[in-house]
């Protein structure tokens, strides 16, 4: 069964205008004299299987975090169909869903209600977020006083033991110790043998490749390929240094 299908999403965002007084921007309004749009996203297709491992992989500015944020609502596509079957816990960036003034314990139950879970559901869990967490005293302060990698800790902590369907991580795991990092990707493979299913953004090719199945690589919006971790990673790798190339040859 598929969890996730893009079928031929489009998605545009207007270039950003810069600062200007109302009255010109409403008479542009009024004259619909609207800039000119870019795509972040141009016909893109795929489907993700219940119980794969996608990766995404791109540049910077390929449209990997705007596809992320079609999957889990956050926007809605111009063109094209977006299908989502199961309950999604997402780690977009840190903190979200986070608020800096509430303290550790406080964000883990407005978190866990943002998720989908019940009070009750949230209390049984509890415990077992807190522990694997490990942020010891820290719980009961507010979050502004955390160190960046404390925040990935709890949050990750909140989405993985939440018993999601599908899980999807944008980079956050690059932060934080070497033993917590071991956890995660501990905890994601049971995830994964447990038949769960795992979209994954990264610039590491050796960590999507071991968590992932399958890759699409995606250039200024569009799909450039999909298909095996290693040979759409070796694909991707080629072009880069191919291009890096050619720029020291004309610099």
């Amino acid at each position: 069964m598929t969890a996730i299908e893009f079928k031929n999403v489009s998605k545009s965002f207007h270039w950003h205008t810069g600062r200007m007084l109302l009255r010109h921007r409403l008479g542009n309004w009024l004259r619909r004299q609207h800039r000119e749009r870019f795509y972040a996203l141009k016909n893109v297709s795929f489907e993700l299987e219940k119980g794969e491992g996608l990766a995404v992989v791109g540049p910077n500015g390929a449209g990997k975090s705007t596809l992320l944020g079609l999957v889990v609502g956050l926007a809605t596509p111009d063109a094209g169909t977006v299908t989502v079957n199961g309950r999604i816990a997402a780690l977009l960036e840190l903190g979200s869903g986070f608020h800096p003034d509430l303290t550790g314990a406080e964000n883990v139950r407005v978190n866990a209600s943002l998720m989908g879970l019940s009070r009750r559901r949230t209390a049984e869990l509890f415990d077992q977020i807190v522990e694997f967490a490990g942020i010891g005293d820290f719980l009961g302060e507010p979050l502004r006083t955390y160190s960046t990698g404390m925040a990935m800790r709890l949050a990750f902590s909140v989405a993985i033991n939440i018993d999601p369907e599908i899980l999807i991580i944008d980079e956050v795991l690059a932060v934080g110790d070497q033993a917590f990092q071991a956890k995660c990707f501990e905890r994601i493979h049971q995830f994964r043998h447990a038949g769960k299913t795992l979209l994954c953004v990264s610039h590491a090719a050796g960590m999507v490749q071991e968590l992932c199945d399958r890759a699409i690589w995606l250039d200024h919006g569009q799909l450039m390929m999909s298909g095996r971790i290693r040979d759409v990673i070796e694909a991707y790798e080629g072009h880069r240094s191919t291009e890096a190339a050619i720029r020291t040859a004309t610099s």
